[in-house]
């Protein structure tokens, strides 16, 4: 089985993940290809993972036909759907994958090693994900403010501190006083890490679900449903963790990780495949490149 093999490595003299690569003018691997590879069995469960992966690349503005394009195949005389996925497509795959498979943690080490990234891959997973839920939070603000505003809302600032009040006891000026945000400027988000953006996209979206539910109208009632559901998100931070969120540490700013992960999209793109036992496609990867890199030879 493809699976067992341990293709996650840079050994060029064994088999490794470049050779179950294709090319045909880019370099592409098959989806399906992968999914054996990280130790997946089941398509459709790994389709949810290449969605979320589709996800992530549109998030950060990155052309998804260009690294995500479905395609027909055949397989063993059926015809199947499959996507031909670029390099950096799967590295968003495998750091959308189920961390608890050990496939998916020797492919994810393997990928920020070929991006050269200085963190380790738990925190370039964790990131990408921060990128996702920091995307969402976004449109679910755009959504609450449309439904509070035609509940009544008519100051919004004091509406969305009072889900900050009831989460963290403090509201948003203080919190970033407390947590020691540099640029008070900047969004306090931008500088969450992943649990703490997703309990706020979580107060964020139940807030919405509230109001909606029980038709809540009016600057005032608004404010005391968003500060009520901000409190039991925070009593349920601090019974699960021992945690208060406002102790919650903050961690590297998102744009320094978008922008860290665009430029390992421009890398992958800039690493063509050798090919082993054929001169003629090595000639080709290397016309390919740019004239002024030609002379580096990329064998990730």
């Amino acid at each position: 089985m493809k699976n067992e093999i341990d293709v996650f490595h840079f050994d060029k003299d064994r088999k490794n993940f470049d050779d179950f690569g294709h090319s045909n003018d880019i370099d592409f691997w098959y989806a399906r290809d992968l999914m054996e590879l990280l130790g997946y069995e089941d398509y459709k469960k790994f389709n949810k993972v290449i969605q979320r992966a589709i996800t992530a690349c549109n998030t950060l503005e990155i052309d998804i036909l260009g690294n995500f394009e479905q395609v027909k195949r055949t397989i063993g005389g059926e015809e199947v759907t499959d996507f031909k996925l670029s390099k950096f497509a799967c590295f968003l795959v495998t750091m959308n994958g189920d961390p608890k498979m050990e496939r998916i943690a020797e492919a994810q080490m393997y990928f920020i090693k070929a991006a050269e990234s200085r963190l380790d891959y738990f925190q370039e997973s964790e990131n990408v994900e921060r990128v996702m839920i920091r995307n969402e939070i976004t449109d679910s603000e755009t959504s609450l403010s449309r439904v509070v505003g035609s509940h009544g809302v008519v100051n919004w600032q004091l509406f969305q501190n009072a889900g900050y009040r009831g989460m963290y006891n403090m509201n948003m000026n203080e919190l970033k006083h407390y947590k020691r945000l540099k640029d008070e400027k900047r969004s306090l988000l931008d500088f969450m890490g992943k649990e703490e953006l997703a309990a706020n996209l979580f107060r964020i979206t139940q807030t919405e679900a509230k109001i909606k539910n029980e038709d809540v109208r009016g600057q005032d009632d608004l404010e005391d449903a968003a500060k009520t559901v901000g409190r039991v998100v925070r009593q349920t931070i601090i019974k699960i963790s021992q945690t208060p969120p406002e102790d919650l540490a903050l961690v590297e700013d998102i744009k320094t990780v978008r922008s860290r992960l665009k430029s390992t999209h421009r890398q992958f793109k800039q690493l063509r495949i050798v090919w082993k036992d054929d001169e003629d496609q090595e000639k080709i990867n290397q016309s390919i490149f740019n004239p002024f890199s030609r002379k580096r030879k990329n064998t990730l």
